[in-house]
């Protein structure tokens, strides 16, 4: 239809269905929903032409496609001219590949552009199936970009890209060809993971526990958010020395537990709670805010000017921060509008005023014997992994509600940006440690299985047998590939929500609640005496 749009990739899409008219809940109009449509069909397009072209595949070509891939995550570009710009060099890729194609006038498929209404509007298990696949790698694409930036890639990872579109385009694949790829979308998100890790760890050092305030100092500042540690790295070299202090937004709030980035004395704590909450929380703020990876809300006019991007980011009229990062434009805005005259002391939804973070697989392991002693003398009872997603949809307080219900024998490992319903609480410590114990960014769930496989080494059991239980909130394609990562281990049992993904159909959500257990949420009540028992 005309001005039209089909898109239900996340979690608020319109009536938990899908959104169709001009624009989706997200922001995101109709036209620019149809140019990712046609760059994700351009990608399949350059899948098919490397099929037997393998030798000619260079670092480029895969970084183009994991660029394009992450280019299509909800909330981190609304450019149409940028996401043309992909196109392009998409084309320009596949006719270096296959140049013989461009003088061929009969059409065999070998680089064919796919036309993504076919999968919309295909039967609805292989839509299904096809859409576990394409946005789990969107996922990865995200990770995969991070640990690219500081220099880390592996080859099957890269590799697995292809294969996954090559497989969203076949027109005759039913259940028994698509369902294994679904499963090796986690399999391959933990590889991934699992780089991004090292990536950061030998970057930035591992993670340990740290206080961040939320406190914003008087004087000029910068908030930066997203998830690319090497940004900040980046402005925080740039900034030293300026009398500019930083502060991260939601995902960037892990990174003041790297030492190699907290021995920066200026990046002094976190603005603002999740992401959803940016175009209240950035109302009249007299700083910049640099967006590095997705979490971009349309920005309103109280603060647009004050809007930078960089990396895959954009938005129309937005200065764009190029691959030099030269953040000169930031720094010169920040000193310009001054911060605030004195200290001002937010809090978080809770109204707590500092928050920990920095627990991740190293710090926890580093006191391994502590705990495993601790749930040997029954002192810890339950370990409850509450996290994900954040988002705006009514029921996510939920999550605040459950944490809070906990029994004070039970610790509460958590991740991304679900963390902030509830982060701030005070729910006192066990055994010498804080009950609510932060892991990081979503792409940090490697650091959570991490632990529950140490754990069930420890006890010689398998992780389903551990007093361990998963509730799980999801927004956007790294929550989907997180989830068929623990899928691919054989995790089960999983709680999920607030609610089930709109591109799941009955006939796949029964052979995930048959195999998996996997089951939506209901309340904080009824779940806990049910996980509990």
């Amino acid at each position: 239809m005309d001005n039209q749009m089909f898109c239900f990739q996340c979690e608020q899409t319109a009536g938990c269905k899908a959104c169709t008219g001009a624009s989706g809940v997200c922001g995101k109009k109709s036209d620019t929903a149809e140019l990712q449509d046609k760059l994700t069909g351009a990608l399949i397009g350059l899948a098919r032409a490397t099929e037997g072209n393998e030798e000619l595949v260079t670092d480029a070509t895969d970084k183009l496609v994991i660029e394009s891939l992450f280019t299509t995550v909800t909330n981190v570009n609304f450019n149409n001219a940028t996401i043309n710009k992909l196109i392009q060099r998409i084309e320009a890729e596949k006719n270096r590949l296959v140049p013989n194609c461009l003088c061929c006038s009969s059409s065999c498929g070998r680089n064919d552009n796919y036309d993504m209404n076919e999968l919309w509007d295909s039967d609805e298990d292989i839509r299904s199936l096809k859409s576990l696949i394409l946005f789990g790698i969107r996922g990865i694409a995200a990770y995969a970009y991070h640990a690219f930036v500081l220099g880390y890639q592996a080859k099957d990872v890269n590799k697995f890209f292809y294969k996954a579109l090559f497989a969203i385009g076949m027109k005759d694949w039913g259940m028994n060809e698509l369902l294994p790829i679904v499963m090796e979308v986690g399999e391959i998100n933990l590889k991934c993971m699992e780089l991004l890790d090292k990536a950061n760890t030998e970057s930035f050092g591992n993670p340990v526990p740290t206080e961040v305030s939320l406190t914003v100092e008087k004087g000029p500042f910068i908030v930066i958010s997203g998830h690319d540690l090497y940004d900040l790295k980046q402005l925080l070299e740039q900034t030293k020395d300026k009398g500019i202090n930083i502060y991260t937004h939601g995902e960037m709030l892990p990174a003041h537990a790297y030492p190699e980035l907290k021995k920066y004395s200026h990046l002094k704590g976190n603005f603002g709670t999740a992401w959803q909450n940016q175009q209240k929380e950035f109302a009249n703020i007299p700083a910049p805010i640099i967006f590095t990876t997705n979490c971009l809300m349309p920005p309103k006019s109280s603060y647009a000017d004050r809007v930078f991007t960089t990396e895959v980011v954009s938005y129309p009229e937005i200065i764009h921060i190029g691959e030099d990062k030269d953040f000169t434009p930031v720094i010169e805005k920040a000193l310009a509008l001054g911060g605030y005259p004195t200290d001002m002391h937010f809090t978080g939804i809770n109204g707590g005023e500092k928050v920990m973070t920095g627990f991740s697989h190293n710090a926890v392991l580093s006191v391994a014997d502590t705990v495993i002693d601790a749930v040997k003398s029954g002192t810890i009872k339950h370990f409850f992994l509450v996290g994900g997603c954040d988002g705006a949809k009514p029921g996510r307080n939920y999550y605040t509600e459950f944490v809070k219900q906990t029994p004070e024998d039970s610790i509460v490992l958590t991740l991304a940006c679900g963390k902030y319903r509830f982060n701030d609480l005070d729910i006192g410590t066990i055994g010498g440690l804080p009950r609510i114990m932060d892991m990081g960014q979503c792409n940090d769930a490697y650091s959570a299985i991490k632990v529950a496989v140490a754990l069930a080494e420890a006890f010689e059991c398998n992780v389903n047998d551990l007093p361990l239980s998963m509730v799980l909130s999801w927004y956007e394609q790294k929550a989907v590939c997180i989830l068929l990562t623990l899928l691919h281990l054989g995790i089960k049992n999983i709680i999920l929500g607030p609610s089930l993904p709109a591109f799941v159909s009955p006939n796949v959500l029964s052979f995930l609640v048959e195999n998996y257990g996997i089951s939506p949420i209901t309340t904080p009540e009824q779940d806990l005496k049910m996980l509990l028992k």
